[in-house]
């Protein structure tokens, strides 16, 4: 049994102001994967979740998602799809009886009833179970279940996760494959999450041992692929890298699973391959001295990418920004993120200290004020060096914290300097 597992499609996400569904970024990447299907000719294509950003998606969202899945069907591949936590499980499991004629299976929603969506397929040898889990919300699994719990269902993912699966009638004869999208942990350690979806503080965490029934596990929900305590337990990431960190992980594209017999109860044989689809728009990091980005970009000119720009020796002002900008521009690419690492007074500190803040200059945290507050931009020249002057101001205000009238004449006379000049 072959299968392509994807998730976390995420339809209609904007990436720091860019519509990846407007410029064409997903769009680009369902034509590539319905020709690596094509190519593949998998026994089913599954789904694990998120396939919207939100759980009232746009039209042209909307839109994507049915042209996707009529290929699919046109290709005769069945295709399994949970909801994710971005999306809306009643709306997205509208008419899934009738799709089900279709062969396009979804997940029930967990209202009513606690049994899973379970769809058989076959092969040499014999029959694969798939059952899809959409996302588990405790309120709602402990109402599917009758559960005597308190208003705010199980106290945890996992607690209501386990319940929810030991209610299942799971022949463990049989090969099972779980298409979920949880927040799945190996004894408590965490993974290498995506930048743009993160777990905080271990809520909705679900240990790996939940799903020891099954086979294999197609998980969605982290944007990074990786396994989870075994092999046959993974996360199949995200299609595209939805924010810079998700760099970390360099090629991107479905996973490829082959199942292979279940004899005398022993483990499956799982061969799986990524099969990797190279983005519309490549993710960048540009990192160093305002020379060194300067020369390198001019000398290597790159067409079509998302940039990130960070300064190591300078302040970023709208001169240096716009230089930048208009640079990728030229080329078609957009530049979505740029900061500044350098700090003019050398004190050493780390911004990412609880303490930090005490530590800093004035200057420097109204400097990376003013580059938080717009999007990027430090302060001009002229604005910089009047900050200077009160921070000089500041550092030697006399016992009750208070600007001398000297001090004040002075921040006068610089006002009045540069506003003849």
């Amino acid at each position: 049994m072959r299968f392509l597992h994807i998730s976390d499609l995420h339809f209609g996400k904007t990436v720091h102001g860019v519509s990846m569904l407007e410029n064409g970024d997903q769009g680009f990447w369902v034509d590539r994967f319905l020709e690596k299907t094509v190519e593949l000719k998998p026994d089913a294509v599954l789904i694990a979740g998120d396939v919207y950003d939100r759980s009232s998606p746009s039209g042209e969202a909307v839109t994507l998602l049915s042209r996707l899945l009529t290929s699919l069907a046109d290709l005769s591949v069945p295709v399994m799809m949970v909801a994710g936590n971005h999306d809306s499980s009643p709306k997205l499991s509208f008419v899934r009886d009738l799709l089900g004629r279709q062969r396009l299976y979804i997940s029930a929603p967990l209202e009513g009833s606690p049994d899973l969506a379970r769809v058989t397929l076959e092969d040499d040898f014999g029959p694969v179970d798939f059952w899809l889990m959409p996302y588990v919300f405790p309120a709602l699994a402990a109402r599917a279940l009758n559960a005597d719990s308190d208003a705010f269902g199980f106290p945890d993912n996992e607690t209501a996760v386990r319940a929810l699966l030991g209610k299942q009638k799971i022949d463990l004869t049989r090969r099972n494959v779980l298409v979920a999208h949880q927040y799945v942990t190996a004894g408590g350690f965490e993974g290498m999450r995506g930048g743009s979806e993160s777990a905080v503080g271990g809520v909705g965490q679900v240990d790996v041992s939940a799903f020891d029934a099954f086979d294999y596990v197609a998980l969605g929900h982290i944007h990074a692929a990786y396994s989870v305590g075994r092999e046959s337990v993974r996360y199949a990431g995200s299609p595209l890298c939805y924010d810079f960190n998700e760099l970390r992980q360099p090629e991107k594209g479905p996973l490829l699973v082959e199942l292979g017999g279940k004899r005398d109860g022993g483990p499956v044989p799982i061969r799986w391959q990524t099969v990797v689809i190279p983005p519309l728009h490549p993710m960048r990091v540009l990192r160093g001295t305002f020379t060194e980005l300067r020369d390198a970009e001019l000398a290597n000119p790159r067409t079509g990418e998302y940039l990130k720009l960070i300064l190591t020796d300078r302040r970023l002002t709208p001169e240096t920004a716009s230089f930048f900008e208009s640079l990728f521009t030229e080329r078609g690419s957009v530049l979505m993120d740029r900061a500044s690492e350098y700090s003019p007074f050398g004190n050493g500190s780390d911004a990412s200290e609880p303490h930090a803040a005490r530590q800093r200059s004035v200057e420097e945290l109204f400097a990376e004020f003013w580059s938080r507050s717009s999007g990027g931009d430090g302060p001009s020249e002229r604005d910089f060096a009047l900050l200077s002057r009160a921070g000089e101001i500041t550092r030697r205000a006399d016992a009750k914290g208070e600007p001398t009238q000297d001090d004040i004449r002075a921040i006068l006379d610089f006002l009045t300097e540069e506003g003849d000049a």
